[in-house]
């Protein structure tokens, strides 16, 4: 038999109707990989058991959080990046790989899952942020991210660090890369939403490069909710999103889910 590394995410388990399709996340060989690319639930403790059952039935799980996984509360005992601290270690703790620890290879290609965040750089030309962020709220499109997490912490700060870090770790990789990261690493894959302004919440023009740089096969991400393939610069960039039921019964899937990222054989 061959070992399979498969993808999702965005499998937002609070909503009851998505439980059979997460129950349905099943290996097709005991070595099979998963790679889970964020927004799994909000609350820490629904994370860590829909992620328990998976890293149960999965010989590894890769986890690279989403902006769901940060959502807070003021009452709650973890936000902003205690939040994400929280989560990195309790998913140790059931033997899920973050994008804190040492990258994994898998047939000779290095997995490496990130966590950029967003810095309102997907904006049009010639508005600063404050007002790309004005211009949204105008038009009542304004993401959830700006109460929930943007509350909690300076989110371009924090997007930036995370830029940094990532660079130093990816730029001591040598071969082929698979990235992995919620958020698309390039800008072209919003441009086909019907709302421009969402776009604000969707990434950073500064992981552009990043693809070709890190000599990546694919480039597996989630968060908009349009699953499907799409080619830029000779790379597979792959959204492998589940999304919500009025998506998922409205469009009819063209691609597999759980996406067959890559084969290895026995």
């Amino acid at each position: 038999m061959s070992t399979t590394l498969w993808a999702v995410s965005d499998l937002h388990a609070a909503v009851k109707r998505n439980g059979p399709k997460i129950d349905a996340i099943q290996p097709r060989d005991p070595s099979d990989w998963l790679i889970v690319a964020g927004d799994v639930a909000e609350r820490l403790d629904l994370i860590v058991r829909v992620m328990e059952q998976l890293a149960q039935r999965f010989d590894t799980v890769i986890w690279a959080p989403g902006n769901h996984e940060l959502f807070s509360r003021s009452a709650d005992r973890y936000r902003g990046r205690d939040k994400y601290t929280a989560l990195v270690q309790a998913m140790r703790e059931i033997g899920v790989i973050t994008p804190e620890d040492p990258y994994p290879q898998f047939g000779g290609v290095t997995i490496a899952p990130l966590f950029t965040l967003y810095d309102y750089s997907f904006r049009g030309a010639n508005m600063t942020v404050e007002e790309a962020i004005e211009a949204a709220h105008e038009k009542n499109i304004v993401m959830t991210d700006q109460f929930a997490i943007a509350s909690f912490v300076d989110v371009r700060a924090w997007c930036w660090d995370r830029l940094a870090y990532t660079t130093k770790r990816l730029s001591r990789i040598s071969g082929p890369t698979i990235l992995i990261n919620h958020w698309p690493l390039v800008q072209e894959p919003t441009l086909r939403m019907q709302w421009s302004e969402i776009a604000l919440w969707c990434g950073t023009r500064h992981t552009r490069s990043w693809p070709k740089r890190y000599n990546a096969q694919a480039v597996i991400y989630g968060h908009l909710h349009m699953p499907g393939v799409m080619e830029i610069d000779g790379i597979e960039h792959i959204e492998v999103s589940l999304g919500y039921p009025r998506e998922w019964e409205r469009f009819p899937r063209r691609h597999p889910f759980p996406y067959p990222v890559m084969e290895v054989g026995a």
